[in-house]
């Protein structure tokens, strides 16, 4: 095969693959949460945005009728530690991105809930509430 015809095919292969790796585990990092005003009560439309501190690529999402948001972030092995800003209006909150990088097949998160201007990080409760809305069903 001449070089001119087996660059093209390698050059497919390459973006495939790289494609496909991309929607792989260790390869997201989810934030997800509940937004909630001062009395508890959701709120519908709220724009969240994360921010990796270390690039600045910011990534949105908005709140559904419940107040829940999930944003999925890009971010690989390497980022373990890595500091992400979480926006909702005036509110801001540091994240950690905790995970264990040799980890392959655990989704990596953690659960941001605001209610009013008080931000409560339940990373413990992540995958509980990821299982859960995996498993609600789809209208």
């Amino acid at each position: 095969m001449t070089r001119a015809l087996w660059l093209p095919v390698l050059l497919i292969v390459v973006v495939a693959t790289a494609a496909r790796a991309e929607h792989e585990v260790f390869y997201r990092y989810t934030v997800l949460g509940y937004v909630k005003d001062g009395s508890g009560k959701p709120q519908a439309g709220q724009r969240v945005e994360l921010v990796r501190d270390k690039t600045g690529f910011s990534y949105l999402g908005d709140t559904d009728a419940e107040g829940l948001f999930v944003i999925v972030a890009r971010l690989g092995d390497e980022s373990a530690g890595e500091s992400l800003t979480l926006r909702v209006g005036a509110v801001r909150h540091r994240v950690i991105a905790r995970f264990d990088p040799a980890n392959h097949t655990e989704e990596r998160g953690t659960r941001v809930d605001l209610e009013g201007a008080r931000v409560l990080e339940r990373a413990a409760s992540f995958r509980a509430t990821l299982a859960q809305l995996l498993s609600a069903p789809r209208p």
